[in-house]
C-alpha cells in the first residue's frame, strides 16, 4: 500500500475522481462490441443502440443481447414460480437462514424509517398527500458473484414503502438461469416477478416494457458501466434512484486502531472491483506502516487477492494527515460512499461528518456488516454524490402530491396578488382566471 505524506498530493492522487465513462474498456468487451455491431462503438453508442432495439423489438431484442453480451440463451424471460421454489433445494439451508435473518434486520430498520417518510397534512387549505410509487423494478447485477444481499437491500425498502408491484431483473448464466441464491433472496424480499435480462437491455425493457417484461415507474439498483449509462439515457421516461459507480471506502484511524482491523476493512472493499477505492487517512506514520505490512500478509490467502491488489495499486492507499480533524475535512471534501471512524472516541467526531453515504463508528461496526446484516440499505451514493444524496431507502419509493383547497374567505387576498404577478409576467389568461374569482364575489 502506498503511503502519501503530503495531503495536497493525496487529494490529487487519491481524492479526485475520473468520470466512469473515461475508463478504458477491457479488450474482451471491445471484441464483444465489434462482434455484435460490426464496428467499434463507444459505451454510450452501444447503450443507445440497445435501447432503440429493445423499444422496437421487445422480447426478441432482449434475448438477442442476452446471447451476445452474456453468452446466455434464454427462452422464457420470466422466471417461473416453480423455478423459485426449486432454488431453495439448491441453496444451503445455512445461507437461506442467514438471508432471512438479514431480511428481518433490513425490514425493521426501514419500518422505522417509514414512520417519518409518510407525512400527510392539510392546514389552511394547503396540504400534501404521500403515496407509494405503484410499479418499481430492482436491477441486481452479478451471476458468478450473484449478490443476494443487494436483492434484499433494494427490494425490502420498496416493499416497506408499500409499492404495489415489485419486479427484479438480472443477468443470466450461460444456461439461461438466474443464480438460485438470487431467486431465494428475491422470494424472501417479496419480489413479485423476476426476469432474465441483464445489462442495458434489462434497463431498456423495464423502462419501455415488452410483451413479457412490464414497464415500470422507477428503476433502482447498482450495475456496471453499461447499466449506469442506460439508466442515464432512460431517465425522464422512467424514474431512477441514482447513478452508482465503483465502491469507495475511507477509513480514518488513529494510533489506537488495530492495524489488522484497518487492513481487513480496506481489503473488504478492495476485493469488490479493481476500480474500488480503499483509502486510509491517519496522522500516525507508525500505524500506516503497520497497516501496509498487514495488508501484504492478508493478501497472501485472499481468494480475490489479485482484484484487491489492483484496487489498492490503482485507486487506493494512505494519506498522512495532521490530525483527525484534518482527516474529516478531507473526507467531507471527498464525500465517500463509506466512512469508517476507527478512532479512540468515534462519537466525538461523528457530528463533524457532513458528507458520507454511510458512517461506521468503531471497530465493532465494520462496513462489511453494513453490507449484509446491520439494517440500513447498502446501496449508497458514490462518486461524491453523498454531498447531495442519501442511501437507498423508503423515501426513494414514495412521492408527494400538493393539495390546494383554499377557503373562500382567503381566495380574494391570494387572487389579487396572483393577478399582479401574472400581469408582470405577461400571462394575461392567468391573471383573468384569478380575477374572475374576485369579480364573482
Amino acid at each position: 500500500m502506498r503511503i502519501i505524506r503530503n495531503a495536497e498530493e493525496g487529494r490529487r492522487l487519491l481524492l479526485s475522481r475520473r468520470p466512469l465513462e473515461t475508463e478504458e474498456l477491457p479488450m474482451d468487451v471491445r471484441e464483444t462490441i465489434f462482434r455484435t455491431f460490426g464496428q467499434e462503438l463507444s459505451p454510450d453508442e452501444v447503450v443507445r443502440r440497445v435501447i432503440r432495439d429493445v423499444r422496437e423489438d421487445g422480447d426478441n431484442a432482449v434475448r438477442y443481447y442476452n446471447t451476445k453480451f452474456d453468452s446466455a440463451h434464454t427462452g422464457e424471460l420470466r422466471v417461473s414460480e416453480a423455478e423459485v421454489r426449486a432454488a431453495y433445494d439448491e441453496v444451503d439451508i445455512e445461507i437461506v437462514e442467514a438471508l432471512r435473518f438479514a431480511a428481518e434486520r433490513v425490514r425493521r430498520y426501514h419500518e422505522q424509517q417509514a414512520r417519518g417518510a409518510f407525512f400527510d397534512f392539510n392546514q389552511g387549505g394547503l396540504g400534501q398527500l404521500t403515496r407509494a410509487i405503484e410499479r418499481v423494478a430492482v436491477y441486481v447485477p452479478g451471476t458468478r458473484a450473484p449478490l443476494p444481499s443487494t436483492v434484499l437491500m433494494c427490494a425490502i425498502p420498496a416493499r416497506v414503502a408499500g409499492v404495489d408491484e415489485l419486479y427484479m431483473t438480472s443477468p443470466v448464466l450461460p444456461d439461461g438461469s438466474v443464480p438460485a441464491v438470487k431467486l431465494v433472496a428475491a422470494d424472501i424480499a417479496g419480489v413479485d416477478g423476476i426476469f432474465r435480462a441483464g445489462g442495458a437491455q434489462g434497463v431498456a425493457a423495464l423502462a419501455y416494457g415488452t410483451a413479457t417484461i412490464p414497464r415500470v415507474d422507477k428503476i433502482v439498483g447498482p450495475g456496471g458501466l453499461f447499466v449506469t449509462i442506460a439508466k442515464k439515457q432512460v431517465f425522464g421516461d422512467v424514474g431512477i434512484d441514482s447513478i452508482y459507480g465503483p465502491t469507495e471506502t475511507v477509513v480514518i484511524a488513529d494510533e489506537s486502531a488495530d492495524p489488522e482491523m484497518v487492513a481487513s476493512d480496506l481489503l473488504a472493499q478492495a476485493e469488490h472491483d479493481a476500480l474500488a477505492s480503499p483509502i486510509l487517512l491517519t496522522p500516525s506514520h507508525h500505524l500506516a506502516e503497520r497497516v501496509a505490512v498487514a495488508i501484504e500478509r492478508q493478501l497472501r490467502d485472499l481468494e480475490r487477492g489479485r482484484v484487491a491488489r489492483a484496487s489498492l495499486e490503482n485507486h487506493g492507499g494512505c494519506i498522512l494527515v495532521n490530525d483527525i480533524d484534518h482527516a474529516i475535512e478531507l473526507a467531507n471534501h471527498y464525500a465517500p460512499e463509506h466512512l469508517c471512524l476507527l478512532v479512540e472516541d468515534p462519537m466525538a467526531y461523528a457530528s463533524k461528518v457532513r458528507n458520507a453515504g454511510g458512517l461506521f463508528l468503531g471497530e465493532s461496526s465494520p462496513e462489511a456488516i453494513g453490507d449484509y446484516t446491520a439494517g440500513p440499505s447498502h446501496t449508497m451514493p458514490t462518486g461524491g454524490s453523498a454531498r447531495w444524496s442519501s442511501p437507498l431507502g423508503v423515501h426513494d419509493f414514495i412521492k408527494t402530491t400538493s393539495v390546494v383547497n383554499i377557503p373562500d374567505e382567503v381566495t380574494e387576498e391570494l387572487a389579487r396578488a396572483a393577478s399582479v404577478i401574472a400581469r408582470a409576467e405577461g400571462l394575461t389568461a392567468h391573471a383573468r382566471a384569478v380575477e374572475r374569482r374576485i369579480q364573482g364575489r
